[in-house]
């Protein structure tokens, strides 16, 4: 009850001037209005912020991918210890999978970051692509032939 007489004190009954504020306090029209992109009555300086598919469509992508990134970081953090305790073919296959994936996704945002002309990132990205997909075919051919990830891991730390 005392935060809510303090913000009536702050604010002015009418959503008006803050007391200790020299701006307008921003009323919940004015968001709504400036996020639906109308112009609210009685505001100025208000930017336009376009939430149609069409505009953020390409964000979005980007937004799924970074999230991408983070789970396959998340599932490497438990895969790891989860390989050592158990295991056996399908944690062979799937420590593939994500050590794979991830290092594609490293190296593409290196070469993203340092390689410079639209040509020639396209081609070092190529490269990149081709790399990933010879280490996975690579990693699963040891799998299926060999003794397999874990068990190689092991073998290497008895030596």
């Amino acid at each position: 009850m005392a935060s809510l007489w303090r913000l009536s004190v702050l604010c002015g009954a009418q959503g008006g001037r803050a007391l200790f504020l020299r701006i307008p306090v921003v009323r919940p029209a004015h968001v709504s209005a400036f996020l639906q992109d109308q112009p609210a009555p009685g505001w100025c300086r208000t930017q336009h912020i376009h939430l149609s598919p069409n505009h953020y469509s390409g964000s979005k992508a980007a937004s799924l991918h970074w999230t991408g990134e983070r789970v396959v970081s998340v599932l490497l953090l438990g895969l790891i210890p989860a390989a050592y305790l158990n295991p056996g073919s399908a944690m062979d296959y799937s420590l593939a999978a994500a050590l794979t994936l991830h290092s594609h996704w490293g190296l593409g945002q290196v070469v993203t970051d340092y390689v410079r002309g639209d040509g020639l990132q396209r081609a070092v990205k190529a490269g990149v692509l081709a790399l990933s997909a010879l280490t996975f075919a690579g990693l699963c051919y040891f799998n299926y032939h060999d003794v397999g990830i874990c068990k190689a891991v092991a073998m290497l730390w008895k030596l």
